[in-house]
């Protein structure tokens, strides 16, 4: 599992055969099912994890009982709750498995050693937070001023290696329209 981990480092911040060995040391592999819970609400998140295999969301429950989500993460992306992680503070939300999936861990204390000591990490985390920082933007930009339509096509072309792994009532969460409105336009697409 660590070799996909490995591969990612090497690709994306240049990491040396002694870098990784530093990530390694402190890496811890975890097993996910579907359904079963990386963090639930009320606890601190104490970990940056990296998705080695399969899918996961990050989603809070609103006081009626829906799931509103707000992120979803597939093989080679990051998944946590930045605000519980970073300010050691209970979690609002829930990140769990929409399949079986396989993780790679790293507590906090030890992400950020890494990047203290190994400057290719730092500036690659840098570059991831400004990467999501700029999607987080757009999402915003999207969620206020596109139709359902623009909405869904945007969701499409962003991430179409993860359209069709995602229940469409998850999509239209995500989205921010009722699921009624996402079959009527996902209808309408299919036939023009």
């Amino acid at each position: 599992m660590f070799e996909v981990f490995e591969q990612y480092l090497i690709e994306k911040a240049g990491l040396n055969e002694q870098e990784i060995a530093a990530v390694r040391a402190v890496s811890v592999e975890k097993k996910l099912r579907k359904r079963q819970y990386l963090l639930q609400e009320g606890d601190v998140c104490v970990n940056n994890c990296f998705v080695v295999k399969g899918c996961l969301r990050l989603y809070l429950v609103g006081e009626n009982g829906t799931e509103h989500m707000l992120r979803f993460a597939v093989e080679n992306w990051w998944m946590s709750d930045q605000e519980s992680l970073n300010n050691g503070i209970p979690s609002k939300n829930n990140i769990d498995a929409l399949e079986d999936s396989e993780l790679i861990l790293i507590s906090q204390t030890d992400y950020i050693h890494l990047q203290m000591t190994i400057p290719k990490l730092r500036d690659m985390v840098e570059t991831l937070k400004a990467r999501s920082f700029e999607a987080s933007q757009r999402r915003i930009v999207s969620n206020i001023s596109f139709s359902a339509e623009e909405k869904y096509q945007h969701f499409i072309n962003t991430y179409p290696d993860i359209f069709y792994r995602i229940p469409l009532h998850m999509i239209a969460s995500y989205l921010g329209i009722s699921r009624e409105t996402l079959s009527r336009v996902r209808n309408h697409f299919l036939h023009k």
